[in-house]
């Protein structure tokens, strides 16, 4: 083995944690919950983070690769559930990705004081999603600085709004009213689709564990890394949602500029330190795309290998990195972008956000019966890291954020109300969701007919023997 390639350190690992679970841009839809949200934070926090960091560092030590969560799944419920996977798992990304391209050229106007026409802003859109393609298709070794430095520029954000919210609510009062009944939940069921974002801010730990073939000792690293990094995250988090909740009242809080909006306020104008904050910003956008390709990338190309998704998802490179996943990620980014302004009367950024959420949460609800499953079919696997407690604990383990992700999923897509404001904006999330299953359901069921005659008869076996 070729020791010079392991140049994944535990420093790394925690700071890449760090960069892929923090996800910056998504404090504030989480902040338009209100001050109920601290209450949310926690529950979350006890109910579905520490269960699913610990069932991450079990499944990461325990089954290590480049496939991460569809290599779980695969396991536990066969190729075509894997295939399911690894769908939704990818087309959360250049979803994702078309949002930050979009909110890239607002932030850039917002601080720098410009506005660029249609075309133009299309331009440094598509600038955006091929930047973040071409670098995402190197190989982690060659990018950790990235990460590395794109970490700092989180910590700074998040520090500097939560330091300037408690300085302006010692000094000059927040915008919110932060009592008792207002920090308890109020159980507004239209409100509740924002849990959504609270559980994405919580999401992709499994990352760090695809990066298992380039650590030194990733069956101690990772659950290190888990860990330190759990604790940063959510420290961080709970500190920018008071900086943020300090700063505007809830009901004037702007999904796409809600963080830079917060700087201005809480330091009374735009100055050379809001415009650095935003130029952070700016940077860590980038970074955020280029640290989650790491993951993506990877556990889609291990499924175009293994015939569950067409086999242009499997193309490599020279270097081994997946880069088919990566142009497929550019051109489905690409062609959002070109057709947003077209899509009338939306938030664009909120548009593609909110289906990305849903699409990444969806395949996490997959993620803990595999574990589960795992545990109950696999019991004598060698297990580095084990989570400790008997047959009840396991349970509540996987069954209680499992919930969580269904109930959140649910209210994300599904109007609560009759309202014409609630069905306008839940309606295309419906919609996308919907025809993101069935084309899912479509490329997986055609990888499945086109893959060898081996693999096919082998899949249709464990398919028909687990469906």
């Amino acid at each position: 083995m070729d020791t010079n390639k392991k140049k994944f350190k535990l420093f790394d690992a925690v700071l890449m944690a760090v960069v892929v679970v923090m996800v910056v841009e998504s404090v504030a839809p989480a902040a338009a919950i209100g001050p109920s949200q601290f209450f949310w934070w926690f529950f979350l926090l006890i109910l579905f983070f520490i269960p699913y960091g610990l069932i991450s560092s079990e499944l990461g030590t325990t089954y290590t690769g480049d496939g991460g969560l569809y290599d779980w799944v695969k396991k536990a419920f066969g190729p075509r559930w894997g295939g399911r996977l690894a769908w939704l798992y990818w087309i959360n990304y250049p979803l994702w990705m078309a949002s930050l391209a979009v909110l890239f050229v607002q932030i850039a106007e917002q601080i720098f004081k410009f506005k660029v026409n249609t075309w133009g802003s299309i331009l440094i859109q598509l600038a955006f999603v091929w930047f973040v393609v071409l670098v995402g298709n190197k190989p982690v070794s060659e990018s950790k600085w990235i990460m590395n430095l794109a970490a700092f520029a989180k910590i700074v954000t998040i520090l500097a709004l939560g330091g300037l919210g408690i300085y302006v609510a010692a000094t000059r009062g927040v915008a919110n009213s932060f009592t008792v009944h207002s920090l308890l939940p109020q159980m507004n069921l239209s409100g509740l689709s924002n849990l959504s974002v609270i559980i994405f801010n919580f999401l992709g730990f499994e990352v760090v564990a695809t990066m298992a073939d380039d650590m030194d000792n990733p069956k101690k690293q990772i659950p290190q890394a888990i860990i330190i990094g759990g604790i940063l995250i959510a420290v961080s988090y709970l500190l920018g949602a008071f900086g943020m909740g300090a700063a505007i009242p809830t009901d004037k809080l702007s999904a796409s500029s809600g963080l830079i909006d917060s700087f201005v306020l809480l330091i009374g104008h735009m100055n050379w330190f809001v415009i650095l904050i935003g130029i952070f910003f700016l940077y860590i956008l980038v970074s955020e795309m280029i640290s989650w390709a790491l993951g993506v990338n990877y556990v889609a190309d291990y499924a175009g290998k293994d015939h569950v998704l067409p086999k242009i998802f499997g193309k490599e490179d020279a270097k081994g990195m997946p880069v088919g996943t990566g142009y497929l990620n550019g051109i489905v980014a690409s062609v959002l972008v070109i057709a947003s302004p077209f899509i009338p009367n939306q938030d664009i950024f909120w548009a593609f956000f909110s289906l990305n959420v849903v699409a990444l949460l969806l395949s996490y609800t997959m993620m803990f019966p595999a574990f589960w499953e795992l545990r109950r079919k696999d019991p004598d696997a060698d297990r580095p890291f084990k989570i400790p407690g008997g047959r009840v604990m396991i349970n509540l383990m996987t069954w209680i954020p499992e919930v969580l992700l269904i109930l959140t999923v649910i209210f994300s897509v599904f109007p609560m109300n009759s309202s014409a404001a609630e069905v306008s904006a839940k309606m295309p999330v419906l919609i996308g969701t919907v025809l993101t299953l069935v084309i899912g359901e479509i490329v997986v069921r055609y990888a499945e007919h086109h893959a060898p005659k081996e693999d096919a008869n082998t899949a249709v076996k464990e398919n028909t023997n687990l469906e």
